[in-house]
């Protein structure tokens, strides 16, 4: 029957898998905790310090549940780049994936690299590169300004602003000959890293970007696109972030400062 297909339809999802059945758990035991307080956490085989536990659930239905870095290769020791690895729940992802993949993470928040570097540790892995450093242009640093948890962004009013020492991602790309993976999840300073990036993309199999659009600031969506589309990639976009009524709704239930936020996977055939 069609309404009992349907009524049932969320449970089912809900439940259908080992890992949704884990996230569901999860959710039960660190739901109601408050947030934004450093709290232990275990999942599985792992054990994790996590700044807030809502954003940590929210990781792990992503990462672990979806499977949203998935991907195949033949390469016994896939090269990633982890730009904005946070707390280490994707290197975790991707060490399970690949045991033996060389993995560079990059996270520009000190407190938030050091729970990285911590979380790593912990569950004895050792063979990750750390950057804590910004994903950037250059190397001459970027103001960010921090939030709580995960929200910090390049265009963040936070009072906490401060510059914070960077990379220039275009300089790792070009010393790899390939590149398996590269997540690029650096709230905000994506279009700019991107626009840098465009001609140094070629050999990049796996492209993961969360895109963020600010209000008071230009969307350049289509600009994000047209580096996918010039570099061969097929891609997909999706997004986690539905507003109801959109044309007088402009901003996220819990984040007023933005307006548009897409995940955009990039492959190529």
């Amino acid at each position: 029957m069609f309404w009992l297909r349907q009524l049932l339809k969320e449970p089912y999802h809900a439940l259908r898998t080992a890992r949704d059945r884990e996230f569901m758990r999860l959710l039960w035991s660190y739901g109601d905790r408050h947030r934004h307080q450093l709290t232990e956490v275990s999942f599985g085989q792992y054990r994790l310090k996590v700044p807030d536990t809502m954003s940590f659930l929210f990781q792990h239905k992503e990462i672990f549940a979806d499977e949203y870095y998935l991907f195949t290769t033949e390469q016994p020791q896939p090269v990633i780049l982890d730009c904005g690895a946070n707390i280490g729940m994707s290197v975790l992802y991707f060490k399970e994936l690949y045991p033996q993949a060389r993995i560079t993470a990059f996270e520009a928040e000190a407190g938030i690299a050091s729970l990285l570097r911590g979380n790593l540790q912990t569950n004895g892995i050792r063979d990750v590169q750390v950057v804590d450093k910004a994903v950037w242009i250059n190397e001459e640093g970027v103001w960010f300004g921090s939030e709580a948890a995960d929200s910090s962004s390049i265009f963040s009013d936070s009072n906490q602003r401060r510059l914070v020492p960077s990379v220039r991602l275009r300089d790792y790309l070009r010393a790899q000959e390939r590149i398996d993976f590269l997540k690029i999840d650096i709230e905000g300073a994506e279009i700019e890293v991107l626009e840098d990036c465009r001609d140094s993309l070629g050999h990049v199999r796996n492209l993961f970007v969360e895109f963020h659009s600010y209000l008071g600031h230009p969307q350049s969506l289509a600009s994000v696109v047209k580096v996918f589309e010039e570099n061969g990639f097929r891609y997909y976009l999706d997004t986690n972030q539905h507003r109801k009524r959109p044309f007088v709704t402009h901003q996220y239930r819990g984040n007023d400062a933005m307006d548009l936020q897409l995940n955009i996977f990039g492959y190529r055939s």
